[in-house]
């Protein structure tokens, strides 16, 4: 049976692809909740007008992640935490912490799971963290721990 996606599914396509799949997955899974719509004339239609949106959106998306790629990149955020004699900190530095610190700081909105840091932050000190503003963008900048 053919389809138009209404929303992106995992391995099969994107909002407005014109797809086909089973019966069965069409009729008991897709349809119902409300991920895609029978394919007719009119509805192949909309499917073109939201393929053209998506475009669209993704270019404003990524013009929207370099803008913020260059305000980020190459600068130096501080955080300051708790630290202990030879500057071992008590807890850590994590991704979160440092998207708090990029939006107080910086005014730039980055999710958690887009700060490239592999294991938390447990020392006084620099590090260069990467942020994955989009799938095509990426920026660089200096986390500075600083102890009290």
């Amino acid at each position: 049976m053919k389809i138009v996606l209404r929303d992106d599914v995992e391995n099969l396509g994107r909002k407005g692809d014109v797809v086909d799949v089973a019966d069965g997955y069409a009729r008991n899974f897709l349809v119902p909740r409300g991920l895609a719509m029978k394919a007719t004339k009119g509805v192949v239609q909309q499917a073109e007008a939201m393929r053209r949106n998506r475009a669209a959106k993704e270019v404003r998306d990524r013009d929207a992640a370099q803008a913020n790629a260059a305000a980020i990149a190459g600068m130096r955020l501080e955080i300051t935490a708790r630290a202990g004699d030879g500057g071992k900190l008590f807890g850590s530095v994590t991704a979160a912490d440092v998207a708090e610190a990029l939006l107080a700081q910086k005014a730039v909105e980055v999710d958690r799971r887009k700060v490239g840091l592999d294991e938390p932050i447990k020392e006084v000190g620099e590090t260069e963290v990467e942020v994955r503003l989009h799938p095509d963008v990426t920026a660089t900048l200096t986390v500075v721990v600083a102890g009290s």
